[in-house]
């Protein structure tokens, strides 16, 4: 074990970008539907650019029919984040599909807060729909998100295709979330420019998940910086998806480096065979990123949860 390994393995982390969904592995797959082999498991997860990626999540979640199946795969994210020493993660739910696929919003929501309450890490809820699924999905959604704001949801977001749902249709959804006290965490920048992230930043987006098209942009990156508004960056995912031609294209650095504040974060992890430490290492390797600085995104990562004030930086940073 490396001692670049050691230092990001003993820093306490938090987890703000990060799928249930899309954190089911292989293996966890086969336990839900035993007629799947682990090979056909893992042959789904192997895809060429963002569609395929898309197609690889949707037959995935086709298998999550039951409450305990929701349950299954967050038991076994939260034992992995808790031995990457994660303490604390804000786990985005596709509610949205799970509403669009007529299940049962309630009870899949409570045997996720039952198997999280037996966790070590500190657990936290953004309900997030599907954009192109269009607004009144949305809305149906963040009135759920909003029932469920005192009983660990914290944020509302949309994620999927940004040039099928652009931002602007979703001002409406997202003033009533913010007006009932959740926070606002849009895709945005992922696979399309940095308009996409303007006006995520128009409906008062908290943080921004992805958003590294503001690469593109100098006054972006410079209002990003001034605005304290994170980009919850997301490295292995954005080189398997095809967002960034290779790893030595992604941005990463250079948002870094012009002061944007940034988050690491793991997004799909299985899919993009990463972990949040992964994520880390990556960056020390390939980005030339120090322990200080690593140190310092660690601290970021507590510093832009939505619930830091109960949950303070760790002293250790």
């Amino acid at each position: 074990m490396s001692a670049m390994h050691k230092f990001i393995q003993a820093l306490p982390k938090a987890e703000l970008h990060l799928h249930l969904e899309g954190s089911m592995e292989p293996e966890t797959l086969v336990e839900i539907d035993p007629a799947l082999s682990l090979g056909e498991a893992q042959r789904m997860y192997r895809y060429a650019d963002f569609a395929g990626f898309l197609a690889s999540y949707v037959w995935a979640v086709r298998k999550l029919t039951e409450p305990k199946h929701y349950a299954l795969i967050a038991r076994r994210l939260l034992e992995r984040l808790h031995q990457q020493n994660v303490l604390y993660a804000e786990i985005t739910l596709s509610a949205g599909v799970i509403l669009w696929r007529q299940q049962n919003l309630a009870e899949i929501y409570q045997a996720l807060r039952e198997e999280a309450a037996k966790s070590p890490v500190q657990v936290y809820w953004v309900f997030d729909s599907v954009r192109q699924f269009g607004v009144e999905l949305a809305q149906t959604v963040a009135e759920r998100a909003v029932e469920y704001a005192g009983d660990g949801v914290v944020a509302f977001g949309i994620g999927g295709d940004e040039e099928k749902g652009p931002a602007k249709w979703f001002h409406e959804v997202f003033a009533f979330t913010k007006r009932n006290g959740l926070r606002a965490v849009p895709h945005a920048g992922e696979t399309v420019g940095p308009q996409s992230v303007w006006d995520a930043l128009d409906l008062g987006a908290d943080r921004i998940g992805h958003g590294i098209a503001a690469a593109q942009d100098e006054a972006l990156m410079r209002h990003l910086r001034n605005a304290n508004i994170p980009l919850e960056i997301c490295i292995s995912s954005n080189v398997c998806t095809g967002v960034v031609p290779s790893l030595r294209d992604h941005p990463v650095r250079r948002l870094y480096d012009a002061g944007v504040p940034i988050v690491l974060n793991s997004d799909d992890p299985p899919m993009f065979q990463t972990t949040l430490n992964g994520e880390y290492e990556i960056a020390a390797r390939h980005f030339g990123f120090t322990e200080n600085e690593l140190r310092g995104l660690a601290a970021n990562s507590f510093r832009y949860a939505f619930r830091y004030r109960q949950y303070p930086v760790p002293s250790n940073l």
